[in-house]
């Protein structure tokens, strides 16, 4: 056979085992594929030896350090595992500060003195890798000149392929030590959760050895057709629309959600969990959600630190899927104006290694007083840290979405429900400071903490206008944008709850230190405990403006800057959060709070451009072409009526030239007006400064310009608008 022909008969094989791949796929139970292409547990079992497998899990389970003597086999093992899959290349996968992953592929190949190569996967590949760190986001922690950077190996989240390319989860750090993502912090908050946690539990439980935090993250977006979507040079560029007038029917009349799902939106849906299903995503839910063409998908309960893995790697297989089915997956948190955006609802808990969800109530007073211990040391931690959890999702395109009447408000409320409410009440109210009475102490156990079971199920309204509440089992963290990565905001929660874990037991053990016994001293720090958290408790509606001004009287900070919001990161409170357990150094936080100033400015920076440009190159000449048209109408009814006749008919002609004259000076004028103030912006070598500069001086231009733009959509001819509209952009066919 020729060259082409081999390639052409190559090429017909591959696609020969990919159909025959999709039909088994679609033929077989969920159960015989989940998880083919994932290094897990059951898998390592087949390939490792004992010794290496048991180093893993130790590693897994009990955070101990892999030696470097199995670290050969183990990349062996993963290595023949992945190569009897068909892959050739291997990549240390990671999460730096730019708001993506990234990966460097390597071939499993090594040159022989014989000019020939052989697969080949050592040990040191598999736990360190040197990337390029001075192309990425460091706050200044590296140069430009200085390029080292190295990723390691995070083995409590398995391996998995992609298209022929072992994929490894890492951390990513500096030269220096400094962390340069978000999976070496999280780590971090998570080891500091477990150890705080362990210690409480066995206050109840001396046989828990591990505590560790369960994720839900249902993830919202919307479906755009791929070539309507391309045609809109501010979604391709901005990831939302800068312009563009309402459909005249959206989602006023609630009928897209939980409704039948589209057909090519089903068709995405069901080749989305084929895929995530064999990377061991275990997707549980897809509906319609409330604006037209918003879905939602969410997977079952995992360990955060490996939720967060799959919720990005979700996010990467939704872009390449849609790809397929000609269509563009939306994350923005506000792509359109008037209609829904799109959140990421972190679904919060804590579970320990013998199975117990440590937020769900129990049957007995015992494992009640257990329940309330972690539950009101939640909520403490959301009082004590409440400004700077709602400033972890602060950022540009999240900006546009909270405080809107269909997103949680931007100051942290926690909803609990009249039941639990009036618990935490009997319970403040019922202790003495003084020491208890026997009755008093039966009365707690067995009329206010015993009859929790009783009382639980489905016992309250659920209140969707809380950014932070609780949802029977776990708490649910309304507030992360859609397109963030939700670590940032469980390195805050862990952190902040491990804090007052950490805080309970000092202040238990001092009064047991004093004689007083162990169950009536948890009693008298959940009292304090609640007194202390009492603001923060809010059951109305978040949406009003009542509860701004009630906030406020309770001395809660709510977001009114996204750049005063990263402030928070600085805080005396924050730093000494964070480095109790050695989270962040001050070095690190300083350098996150300049990208993060550093990223909302440019993309402000890039929104002011490209709406700048399309006015001037689109907008403006379409309405002088559309002013044109009604020109000549105006010339030919001159010629054809009498003066008096065409005073009246050219009138409705008449008022539309000057209406859209009018629009296209304001436009002129307020892009060069924008453009004066980014030059100043510019000049503003302070980042912080700059930050607040774009979004006090330039930001404010994007809505006005947008305001005439959006007017012109009305006035223009249909056929001459060269920009596909939202009654177009919003429902597919």
């Amino acid at each position: 056979m020729t060259k082409n022909a081999n390639l052409r008969f190559d090429a017909l094989k591959e696609c020969t085992r990919r159909h025959a791949e999709r039909f088994h796929m679609e033929n077989a139970k969920i159960s015989e594929y989940f998880g083919i292409n994932v290094f897990d547990r059951e898998t390592m079992r087949k390939y490792l030896s004992a010794d290496a497998f048991a180093a893993v899990e130790n590693a897994v389970d009990g955070g101990e350090k892999i030696d470097r003597k199995y670290a050969d086999l183990i990349a062996a093992g993963m290595k023949n595992w992945a190569v009897e899959r068909g892959v050739t290349h291997y990549t240390h996968w990671f999460q730096p500060l730019n708001e993506a992953t990234a990966e460097k592929h390597d071939a499993f190949i090594e040159p022989d003195k014989n000019s020939r190569v052989f697969e080949s996967f050592k040990g040191d590949l598999l736990v360190q890798q040197e990337p390029d760190a001075s192309s990425f986001p460091s706050g200044g922690l590296r140069n430009t000149f200085e390029a080292r950077g190295y990723t390691a190996w995070d083995p409590s989240s398995p391996a998995f392929i992609i298209d022929r390319t072992l994929c490894i989860p890492t951390v990513f750090v500096s030269y220096t030590g400094e962390s340069l993502d978000l999976k070496t912090p999280l780590l971090k908050a998570n080891a500091a959760l477990d150890k705080a946690a362990t210690k409480v539990c066995q206050m109840f439980d001396r046989d828990v050895r591990r505590v560790y935090s369960t994720l839900g993250l249902e993830q919202e977006y919307f479906l755009v057709d791929s070539a309507l979507f391309n045609a809109r040079p501010d979604l391709l560029q901005t990831g939302r629309t800068l312009m563009g007038h309402t459909a005249a029917k959206d989602q006023q009349l609630e009928d897209h959600y939980f409704g039948s799902i589209p057909s090519r939106a089903s068709a995405f849906m069901k080749d989305l969990e084929t895929e995530a299903y064999k990377l061991g995503i275990p997707l549980k839910t897809r509906h319609n959600e409330v604006a037209p063409h918003q879905f939602e998908c969410a997977p079952s309960f995992e360990e955060a630190n490996l939720a967060i893995d799959h919720n990005l790697l979700l996010m990467s297989l939704m872009r390449k899927i849609a790809k397929q089915h000609q269509l563009k997956v939306i994350f923005h948190e506000k792509p359109f104006a008037g209609i829904n955006g799109s959140g990421k609802h972190s679904n919060w808990s804590m579970m320990t290694d013998k199975g117990k969800n440590l937020l769900s109530p129990g049957k007995t007073p015992r494992t009640n007083l257990q329940f309330l211990t972690f539950f009101v040391c939640t909520i403490s931690a959301a009082h004590e840290h409440g400004y700077l959890l709602m400033s972890s999702v602060a950022n540009l395109s999240n900006s546009y979405r909270l405080g809107g009447n269909e997103a949680p408000p931007s100051i942290l409320s926690v909803f609990l429900g009249k039941t639990l409410s009036e618990i935490l009440d009997s319970l403040e109210n019922t202790i003495s400071t003084k020491k208890m009475t026997p009755d008093e102490k039966t009365d707690l156990k067995l009329n206010i903490v015993g009859k929790i079971p009783e009382i639980m199920p489905d016992n309250t309204d659920r209140n969707r206008t809380s950014p932070f509440a609780f949802t029977g089992n776990r708490f649910e963290f309304r507030a992360v944008g859609s397109s963030s990565n939700p670590a940032a905001s469980i390195i805050v929660l862990n952190a902040a709850v491990a804090q007052q874990l950490t805080k309970f037991y000092g202040e238990v053990e001092e009064f047991i230190a004093k004689g007083m016994k162990k169950d009536e001293a948890i009693f008298q720090v959940l009292r304090k405990f609640i007194k202390q958290s009492h603001n923060i408790l809010f059951d109305g509606n978040g949406y009003s403006l009542e509860w701004h001004d009630e906030a406020q009287k309770r001395g809660l900070k709510g977001i009114n800057s996204t750049t005063d919001a990263f402030g928070a990161y600085l805080m005396e409170n924050s730093r000494k959060l964070f480095s109790q357990f050695n989270i962040f150094s001050d070095r690190e936080l300083e350098a996150r709070y300049e990208i993060m100033n550093e990223t909302y400015m440019k993309k402000i920076q890039i929104e002011s451009r490209v709406l700048g440009d399309l006015a001037i190159n689109h907008i403006i000449p379409i309405a002088i072409q559309y002013q044109n048209v009604l020109t000549e109408n105006l010339r030919g009814l001159k010629e054809f009526y009498s003066e008096k006749e065409f005073e009246q008919l050219a009138a409705p002609q008449l008022a539309t030239l000057k209406e859209i004259s009018m629009h296209v000076k304001e436009i002129r004028t307020q892009v060069e007006n924008m453009i004066e103030e980014r030059k100043k912006a510019n000049a503003v070598e302070n980042i912080v400064e700059k930050a607040k500069t774009y979004s006090n001086k330039v930001l404010p231009y994007l809505n006005s310009i947008r305001y005439h733009i959006d007017k012109l959509e009305l006035e223009i001819d249909d056929a001459m608008w060269s920009l596909p509209k939202y009654r177009e952009l919003l429902f597919l066919h």
